[in-house]
Parts: C-alpha cells; sequence; structure tokens
C-alpha cells in the first residue's frame, strides 16, 4: 500500500511538525532496570532477508552474518584486517593467492571445517542454482563469470583445496584487497546444506562456525548462543543475544529509554540533538562510509539528459538537510567517496544554485510553460521530511515534482522493475571503510547499478573499476577510484547528497575493545 504527498508544507511547518514529534516521543519514556546480566539485547532495523550468506542482501543480513558465521579473513577489533578461518595468505603477483587455514577448525556440531569446505562454497556462490545472481566478492575468480552465466561448471573456478588446510584462488586479474574481501566471504557446512537445503538456516538444523549459533527464531526475534567450538572462542565473552526486529526508529529509541535494549542503531536523525541532551554520551556517532543520494532512472525522459540530472545536484540545499534533519551531524557532499576513506580532513559542497539550475533546464526545453514533471519515491517514516525539504528545493527550480510514500519493499519492486522517477536512495557500507567500497555498489552487477546508465560515460566508469581492482597498491587503488568517481559525477549518474554518520544507542552495561569502532563485532563485546 502507498500513498500519495502533494506536498501542501512548508519548511517551517515540516520543521515544527518533526521537533514536536520528537520531543513528545522522547518525553513518554521513562528509563526502567531490570535485565538478564548475561545476555545482550539488541534491536535491529529490518527483518533479515536470509540468514544463508550467499542469498541474504540486506544490511540486518549483513550484521547477522558477523555474528553467525568465521570469515575466511576477519575484521581486527580497529576494523582492520586479521586472521579469520585462514591464519595466514600470500601473493607474488596479486593474482594467485594461497590462504591457510587454523589447524583443528571444527564446525559447531563438532564435524571437522576443512578447505573442500571452502572450495564447495566458493563454487555454490557462483552456481545460479543455488547461490544469488551476483558475483559479489567473486568477480575476478577464474571462470566465475562463465559459472554465474551458466557457460560452465561451477566446478571449474579457480578454487581449489591443495590439501584439508590450503586453498589455492586463482583471479583472472590481479586483485591486491582480495583479502580484504574476503573478510565477508562466510565458508559453509557442505554436510549440512547438502542434507537440508534451504532449511538449513532454521534453527533446529543450524550449524555454522561463528561465534554465536541460532537457538531461536521467529519473525521479529532470534536468539543467539555462544558457539564453544568457535576458533577464538576464549575471546567470547558474552553468552547469549536477544535480537529484536524493531522497524520504526522512534520506538527503538523508546525501548532504549526505556532500559528494554543494550543496543540499536539508527536513532530518527530528528531526534539526534534531543537524544544528545536525554542519554547522554549512550548516543555514539561514528564516521561511517554511509551515502544518502538521489536515484535517478537514466530510461525515463527527461532524466536520460545530462543537463537535467546536473540541474537537480544544482537545486538541492545540502546544508539545510544537515542541519535541519541531522542536528548537523551529516556532510553535505556532492562526492559518493567519504573524505575519511581518502585520508583528507573533509570535503566541501557548494549551496544550492537554483538560477544554474533554471538555466540548464531552460537548455534542456523545460521551463514555466513546459515544466519537467518527476515523481520522487521515498520510504515512509522520517525520510519523508527529508524528501518534502528536496522536492522544495526542486519545485523553486521550476519543476514539478510530487512525493510518492510507500514501503521498502514496494520500492525495491519498483527501481527493480524500473518503474520509477527517483527514489531517495541509502547505503550504509558497515565497517567496509575502504574508497572501493563506496563506489562498489555503482559499478556493473553492483547492488546499486539500476539507474539504466548506459553510453561512453558508463563504458568508461566500468572500465576505470575493473582497472582498480588490479591495483595491488592501495594508493594507486585509490588514484584510479578518484577517476571513476569523476566519471561517474561528469555524468551524474546519480545525485550524492549526504555522507551520513552512524549512531548506535549504547547502554552502560557494553563494554567495548576499541570506542572507535561501531559496534558491529558483538564477539568483541562484553557486559558489565
Amino acid at each position: 500500500m502507498s500513498n500519495r504527498i502533494l506536498l501542501p508544507l512548508s519548511r517551517r511547518t515540516l520543521l515544527g511538525g518533526a521537533a514536536s514529534a520528537s520531543a513528545l516521543a522522547i518525553a513518554a519514556c521513562t528509563p526502567r532496570g531490570g535485565q538478564d546480566n548475561g545476555l545482550l539485547r539488541v534491536a535491529i532495523d529490518t527483518e533479515p532477508d536470509s540468514l544463508d550468506p550467499l542469498k541474504g542482501q540486506f544490511a540486518s543480513s549483513a550484521l547477522l552474518y558477523k555474528q553467525l558465521h568465521a570469515p575466511l579473513t576477519e575484521y581486527s577489533p580497529s576494523g582492520g584486517l586479521a586472521p579469520g578461518l585462514a591464519q595466514s595468505w600470500r601473493s607474488e603477483d596479486g593474482r594467485i593467492w594461497r590462504f591457510r587455514l587454523a589447524d583443528g577448525l571444527q564446525w559447531s556440531d563438532g564435524m571437522p571445517l576443512t578447505a573442500d569446505d571452502v572450495v564447495w562454497t566458493a563454487q555454490r556462490a557462483v552456481d545460479p542454482r543455488t547461490g544469488f545472481a551476483n558475483l559479489g566478492d567473486f568477480f575476478a575468480v577464474r571462470g566465475a563469470r562463465d559459472a554465474l552465466a551458466g557457460r560452465a561448471p561451477a566446478s571449474e573456478i579457480g578454487v581449489t583445496a591443495i590439501d584439508a588446510r590450503t586453498i589455492l584462488f586463482e583471479l583472472d586479474t590481479p586483485v591486491g584487497a582480495f583479502p580484504v574481501l574476503m573478510r565477508e566471504f562466510y565458508p559453509l557446512p557442505r554436510h549440512v546444506v547438502e542434507a537440508r537445503g534451504d532449511r538449513w538456516v532454521r534453527p533446529e538444523n543450524w550449524v555454522s562456525a561463528g561465534p554465536y549459533t541460532l537457538r531461536q527464531a521467529s519473525a521479529l526475534t532470534y536468539l543467539l548462543v555462544k558457539n564453544p567450538r568457535f576458533h577464538a572462542a576464549g575471546s567470547v565473552s558474552i553468552e547469549s543475544i536477544r535480537v529484536d526486529v524493531v522497524e520504526d526508529e522512534a520506538t527503538r529509541a523508546r525501548l532504549f529509554r526505556a532500559g528494554d535494549l543494550d543496543l540499536a542503531d539508527r536513532p530518527p536523525p530528528e531526534q539526534i540533538g534531543f537524544l544528545r541532551r536525554e542519554i547522554g554520551d549512550r548516543l555514539h556517532g561514528f564516521d561511517a562510509p554511509i551515502l544518502t543520494y538521489l536515484k535517478l532512472n537514466h530510461r525515463r525522459p527527461g532524466l536520460d539528459d545530462v543537463r537535467v540530472r546536473r540541474a537537480l545536484s544544482l537545486a538541492v540545499d545540502r546544508q539545510f538537510l544537515a542541519e535541519n534533519f541531522f542536528s548537523g551531524e551529516a556532510t553535505p557532499t556532492i562526492h559518493v567517496i567519504t573524505a575519511q576513506a581518502l585520508g583528507e580532513n573533509g570535503q566541501t559542497a557548494p549551496g544550492a544554485d537554483a538560477d544554474a539550475a533554471r538555466a540548464l533546464l531552460a537548455e534542456a526545453g523545460y521551463g514555466p510553460d513546459n515544466p519537467l514533471r518527476l515523481v520522487l519515491r521515498v520510504s515512509s517514516g522520517s525520510r519523508e521530511r527529508i524528501a518534502i525539504a528536496i522536492a522544495d528545493d526542486l519545485r523553486n527550480a521550476g519543476l514539478d515534482i510530487e512525493i510518492l510514500s510507500s514501503y521498502p519493499h514496494d520500492i525495491n519492486q519498483a527501481v527493480a522493475g524500473g518503474e520509477f522517477d527517483m527514489t531517495l536512495g541509502y547505503f550504509n557500507r558497515g565497517l567496509k571503510s575502504e574508497p572501493d567500497f563506496m563506489l562498489e555498489p555503482f559499478a556493473p552487477g553492483g547492488f546499486a547499478d539500476d539507474t539504466g546508465w548506459s553510453g561512453p560515460g558508463r563504458n568508461r566508469f566500468a572500465q576505470l573499476m575493473e582497472e582498480a581492482r588490479g591495483r595491488v597498491s592501495r594508493s594507486e587503488r585509490i588514484a584510479v577510484h578518484r577517476e571513476a568517481e569523476a566519471v561517474f559525477l561528469e555524468y551524474q549518474c546519480n545525485v550524492p547528497l549526504l555522507h551520513e554518520r552512524a549512531f548506535w544507542m549504547i547502554s552502560d552495561r557494553v563494554r567495548r575493545r576499541d570506542e572507535t569502532l561501531q559496534p558491529q563485532l558483538w564477539r568483541d563485546l562484553s557486559l558489565g
């Protein structure tokens, strides 16, 4: 179900209403105590689309994978690269990679975890019958593209077991960051998946190698318990975790303030200032690879003209969005890659220029007598208010804008079918802070590569992204990614708006090893 908003609101009434709603929501809460001292209580914003890491794509799924599965390499407590199931890895040329598993690895049911499990999982990942329809981190593995397209059997890809503990990856081109990519490649228990099929993700069938296993699961609640056979079980402090799906941002904030949660992310953006006063240092902000942007459908008349796309970018007052909807805790930007990922102090975004936007629209044939009519789709909730402000800016530049508010699933279906003009897009790359991961969603096969962009600019962008993957040197990769981003922005594939910060509400009883990192690795937390 969806409803149309015809924008009768001004910015003054919009902001006043948001502030009043926030104050009421916060004032309605009174803290209360009482909790299981061995249980971590977490709220996430969406139900995972799958607990099988070869099938799920939602950010909530990726968050649970970090707790339930063990990757080949791992995130260090500071977010860098560390040993995971593999204790070491090496390559002479960035094309042939040899990974050595730790000794004595076991699945949670006690069965040995070997190189054969790793190879089988890699083959399953690129098999169109069993994996998901993209190459993910296996884009460069020899034969992976042909396997995914059904032109060759998955068993022929360049992943082989040299012995019970050694895996050899052969790539088509050098990929210097390949071990970094393996931080989210999770080998699966072949003996269970083959026996149970898709039912292996049910609690009664669950077997994995991660720090926690799945004890119970319903549509809205998951219970995780410590896995004593996890290769680093001695470092895992928390015995059990209850994960509740709480989609409404304000409800998550209320539950946290009431003492019913220990950990919850993404409070309402418009409540950041209020929450800072109400819960103090229990609200934590982190620099993060988060981008809010306008996703544009290049197949639509008008949006197929780069002048129109540039006009959209010129029209939006990004500073207004950052200050009034994020309490100044977001960075206005015209870039995709964050300044932190590039090792820079910051980026500046020019202010809105409605006159320049109108001039470009006039060049493209649009004006007061022939306005371009566009529909901006947005998820219902707090993002609607941001969309209203953006629509106000676009109208000021001479565009005829309507907002269509609907459920995320409806928007995803519309985008997948190309039935949209614009959407208010958002992605959070989690702990993936390198420049590669900000641009990759827009590269061919990426999860945000759904705008219908084509032509020389698209081809050049794709070529540069492929070239960057082959650079072993991090500094060389960054240089090529800068060039790729310049092409992306020259053609204004999409319109970057804000680099948001990641906000987590963290109770006083939660202890963290590194307080500069988002608390996504629950194995590194403890309870005081």
